[in-house]
């Protein structure tokens, strides 16, 4: 299949030097990504990502469909995060709307949110330990994702692709007993977190391998645009739930873990760090779950629950419109950021007042990250490119949409 992009070449600079492909289905390149190494022996001269794989056309989708058609597009570019994309997109076409949620929808969508950002978490230790050669950890971590993915399944019927929330609210109020559930998970968590870290923190085989690998400055990784656990890895303070807060984040109590190193140790502290912080902040949504409705009082914008579609013509009518024909947004543009397990992601919606969107463009964490690699693997060995790519966690359907 030809590429849409100019496929990347590298070409020998040197006599001593050979081109040597990584990828595209290389287990530690994460899903469908190709790298071009000039090699001198063992160590990297140079690297070139070459992204263009999966050409899922999602941007350009975006302008054929309602806006509600919009949720479950969201949901496929980060397979390993569906919720923060679900998010992203309903808060941007919200804004243009100008929809309050209720409080009880805004709290459930932060609880999803923490619950997949332990699970996106815990994907990446998995792999990344398994990558480095620590199977234990991997068979660990994905005990638990099991059980967050069980929790998923009891509220939108899928384990990945949950297409659960809704411009204006949440589909469908939550089974009865699933709070304990959630509650059950959450309690025993930390002790399962303990038991990573006898595992890697302190194990000499995993900080030789981690230790002043993949270095790269705060400056540096600034000015391509990382975010998330890898730009807080350089000690540069800065989580949009804080600093930027969405959805009533301001409300909760959590510390944004910092270390100064920047190298695939750090990271790999930082995102340890997030998963107990992100287990707070589950247990603080439990404890403070208002009552109440899950969708904004908007029926020219939210589907009516079927029970008032049974007894009231007016719903039914209301039904048959949004479904048939969408639903208006002010023209307008609009960009919401939140802060996905990966870092900043944004949706950027131009809209002209129409049921479909005029453009839509997604600001993906993983594109940006990506920039960091060739930047930390130069002048390593090509061991560390494997280290070095587990960090930066990236997920290929995030970079290349």
């Amino acid at each position: 299949m030809a590429h849409l992009t100019p496929t990347p070449v590298l070409d020998s600079g040197q006599e001593r030097t050979m081109i040597l492909n990584m990828g595209p289905q290389h287990p530690s390149t994460h899903g469908v990504l190709r790298l071009l190494l000039e090699v001198d022996g063992e160590s990297i001269v140079r690297m070139v990502p070459d992204i263009g794989y999966l050409h899922t056309g999602i941007e350009k989708t975006y302008e054929a469909k309602f806006y509600q058609q919009g949720v479950p597009l969201a949901d496929r570019m980060d397979y390993l995060a569906p919720f923060h994309n679900e998010l992203g997109f309903c808060l941007a076409v919200e804004k243009l709307l100008g929809l309050e949620i209720p409080a009880r929808a805004q709290v459930m969508r932060v609880l999803l949110n923490e619950l997949q950002r332990i699970s996106s978490h815990l994907v990446w230790l998995g792999t990344h330990a398994l990558d480095i050669g620590a199977m234990s950890v991997f068979l660990y971590c994905f005990r638990e994702r099991e059980d967050i993915l069980r929790l998923f399944e009891a509220v939108g019927g899928q384990r990945m692709f949950t297409d659960y929330m809704r411009v204006g609210g949440l589909a469908l109020e939550v089974p009865l007993d699933w709070f304990q559930r959630v509650r059950g998970f959450a309690d025993k968590f930390p002790e399962r977190i303990d038991e990573y870290e006898d595992l890697l923190t302190h194990n000499p085989i995993w900080t030789r391998r981690t230790k002043g690998v993949g270095y790269m400055s705060a400056d540096d990784l600034r000015a391509i645009g990382v975010t998330g656990p890898c730009l807080r890895a350089a000690g540069v303070d800065w989580d949009l739930r804080r600093d930027m807060p969405y959805s009533g984040y301001e409300k909760f109590q959590f510390k944004v873990p910092v270390a100064t190193e920047s190298d695939v140790y750090a990271r790999y502290l930082v995102r340890v760090e997030e998963l107990r912080e992100s287990n707070k902040i589950v247990l603080q949504a439990l404890d403070g779950m208002p009552s109440g409705p899950i969708k904004a009082d908007a029926p020219h914008v939210v589907l009516p629950d079927r029970e008032k579609m049974k007894t009231q013509m007016e719903a039914l009518i209301y039904h048959f419109k949004i479904v048939t024909e969408g639903f208006n947004v002010p023209a307008g543009e609009v960009y919401q950021a939140i802060e996905s397990p990966r870092g900043e992601l944004g949706f950027y919606i131009v809209s002209d007042g129409t049921p479909k969107p005029y453009r839509v463009h997604v600001r993906a964490p993983s594109f940006a990250n990506l920039q960091s690699l060739a930047k930390m693997c130069e002048g390593k060995l090509i061991a560390d490119v494997v280290a070095a790519i587990g960090s930066i966690d990236i997920v290929l359907g995030d970079v290349d949409r």
